[in-house]
């Protein structure tokens, strides 16, 4: 009855939130505090399993990508919408499909988790199945030290029934895979050491946390080898596939490689490549992860700054010193100091700094002799700024954004889809 109840009003507050544009939290929540056990009786009795995503970066990406690749490869899938990744946003995402019993119908679950929250979940949900991405400097307001997402990764990847995916170019995923149980199939994804050298900042790892010692890991069934542009050679099995990716970079065609070495642990011999190829091939770039904005008739080119390496690896992969660029930066960054340590060398100039973090992002482009156009703190009155400027004729403008500004500059340019049309 209580689940019931949960499904009837997390729906009619859902369909509320959403008339007013985006997605909301709101109605999981609300969901939760009815029947604290919605999660596990919706996802209890997946016929295949719950697949968990998790890591510092590319967490949104990668499960996109998995999703795509297992649909098209006939599977039913459930998901959560990208970045809703906390219990109350899974729920949410469950209400959109559930009928009044609140089980999924699906064959399988693939869930971005976020890695603090992830331990929780991984106790509740039992995943039979975790892919571990990365583990990168991240948000040290909220997890302070490396060492404390490490042992969140490590407990989450002790509750894997199944399997562990790894990625052996990060030192500590690899390691993880190493101390992996005895019943624990562990799958591995890497990097070529040359695709590393010819990116200017490798895969941005945290530094090795452990002794490495363990087990030695099995070898890599997929390998990054190469990257140009928004394409990716890799090797899976010993076969070379060129990949299309959402967008330019190293750290996408890792992405890639991660959702296909799961796809194909999953799908065992009905695993083909080239089914995974037009999957990735047809995929629209999660939102504000090199997605390009329509914005009143211009194009402007979202670089997300989530957290050091995600900022460093998208700068890298620019490609071009950009003509016009904005940076928009607020409280969502509470302390922005970790930029000190970032190379800025891929730009020569920002046209407007903006957001209330803005004079502390000047200080630090000024610290780099990077010449700056103007400052506006109000960030309408910015956008509207940076609209105005000629445009460039080397592509679309460039607008680097954490994540709270991403979502305002979205929505103000008519972008209301942060659920993914679910």
């Amino acid at each position: 009855m209580r689940i019931r109840l949960a499904v009837i009003v997390g729906r009619v507050v859902r369909a509320l939130a959403r008339l007013r544009g985006g997605g909301s939290a709101i109605p999981g929540n609300i969901a939760l505090r009815i029947a604290p056990g919605f999660l596990e009786h919706a996802l209890g009795s997946m016929a295949l399993g719950v697949v968990f995503v998790t890591g510092s970066n590319g967490k949104s990406t990668t499960t996109n990508m998995l999703v795509a690749v297992l649909r098209a490869h006939g599977m039913r899938v459930f998901t959560n919408p990208s970045g809703a990744n906390l219990p109350q946003g899974i729920a949410s995402a469950l209400l959109a499909t559930v009928p009044l019993d609140g089980r999924v119908r699906d064959d399988l679950a693939v869930l971005e988790v976020d890695e603090a929250y992830g331990v929780g979940l991984a106790e509740r949900l039992a995943p039979t199945d975790v892919l571990l991405l990365n583990l990168q400097i991240d948000q040290l307001n909220r997890f302070h030290e490396p060492d404390r997402v490490y042992r969140m990764l490590e407990q989450i990847a002790a509750r894997a029934r199944r399997r562990l995916i790894v990625n052996a170019a990060d030192p500590n995923t690899a390691d993880l895979g190493r101390g992996a149980r005895a019943d624990q199939q562990v799958v591995v994804f890497d990097v070529a050491p040359a695709a590393l050298a010819a990116s200017p900042h490798g895969v941005a790892p945290a530094p090795r946390l452990t002794s490495g010692a363990g087990e030695t890991l099995p070898d890599a069934e997929v390998v990054v080898e190469s990257t140009a542009g928004s394409a990716a050679v890799l090797t899976v099995d010993g076969e070379r596939a060129s990949v299309a990716l959402p967008s330019r970079g190293l750290h996408y065609a890792v992405d890639a490689a991660g959702a296909i070495a799961t796809a194909r642990s999953l799908l065992g011999d009905r695993f083909s490549i080239e089914t995974a190829s037009t999957a990735l091939g047809s995929l629209e770039t999660v939102y504000g992860r090199g997605e390009v904005l329509d914005a009143k008739g211009q194009a402007i080119e979202l670089v997300m700054m989530k957290n050091p390496p995600s900022l460093q690896l998208n700068l890298d992969s620019l490609g071009r010193v950009p003509q016009c660029v904005m940076i928009a930066v607020d409280e969502g960054t509470p302390d922005p100091s970790w930029i000190y340590d970032t190379d800025l060398s891929m730009l020569d100039h920002v046209d407007v700094v903006t957001g209330t973090k803005a004079h502390q992002w000047a200080t630090r482009l000024a610290y780099a002799g990077i010449p700056v156009g103007t400052v506006i703190e109000d960030f309408r009155t910015a956008v509207d700024a940076f609209l105005s400027l000629d445009t460039p004729d080397d592509g679309p403008k460039v607008g680097i954004v954490n994540y709270e500004l991403m979502m305002e500059l979205r929505l103000m340019m008519g972008y209301l889809d942060l659920e993914g049309g679910s």
